[in-house]
């Protein structure tokens, strides 16, 4: 017997309520998928990789070259730069399938953050680790705090990937990016 018949129900309110229910399935699946990270690696990053039951393969603590490269058994130099942990990871993971092992498992984690930069009118100027979540205000407390004459609102930064190098406005919630050159400029009254 069909359903719509047997209920006394609309046939279309059978098919809303599939559709109803498949998105809703859908909705639950995309809001539990972990978000991955779209930090970028770059010169001066240290990383780890392991590959799971391949202790020969492991490299700990590696800071990446000046090229923003790493040395690899097997793959030879990997250009990283401007790859995500995760696109490492399969980076890797395609290049060891096959050839050398069946089904890789890769792990690459950071050890260690490239360097942000803080000048101008606070107490500590110079580089500090970045740490993620950073702000103009973090960054600004880490350097000691303001000087006695700095000026709030006159912050700027030059973006690590600006290849002009040119000086933004930046407030103090802004978001800091490893490689950051933060200046904080002085107040005439």
């Amino acid at each position: 017997m069909n359903v719509a018949k047997r209920f006394k129900v609309w046939p279309g309110l059978v098919a809303f309520s599939v559709l109803l229910f498949a998105a809703f399935q859908w909705a639950s699946a995309s809001a539990a998928a972990p978000e991955l990270s779209t930090y970028k690696l770059g010169v001066g990053d240290v990383i780890s990789v392991q590959v799971i039951g391949e202790d020969d393969l492991k490299r700990e603590k590696v800071r990446l070259s000046d090229a923003g490269t790493l040395s690899f058994p097997y793959l030879g130099e990997i250009r990283v730069r401007g790859m995500t942990v995760g696109e490492l990871e399969d980076f890797i993971t395609k290049g060891l399938t096959g050839r050398y092992l069946l089904n890789p498992q890769v792990t690459v984690t950071i050890q260690e953050y490239r360097n942000f930069f803080v000048n101008g009118m606070v107490d500590k100027p110079g580089g500090y680790p970045y740490t993620p979540g950073l702000t103009v205000r973090k960054a600004i407390s880490i350097a000691g705090g303001f000087k006695e004459r700095a000026s709030k609102e006159k912050i700027n930064v030059i973006r690590e990937d600006d290849v002009k190098g040119i000086p933004q406005r930046i407030g103090l919630d802004s978001p800091v990016r490893p490689g950051d050159i933060i200046t904080v400029e002085e107040s005439f009254f």
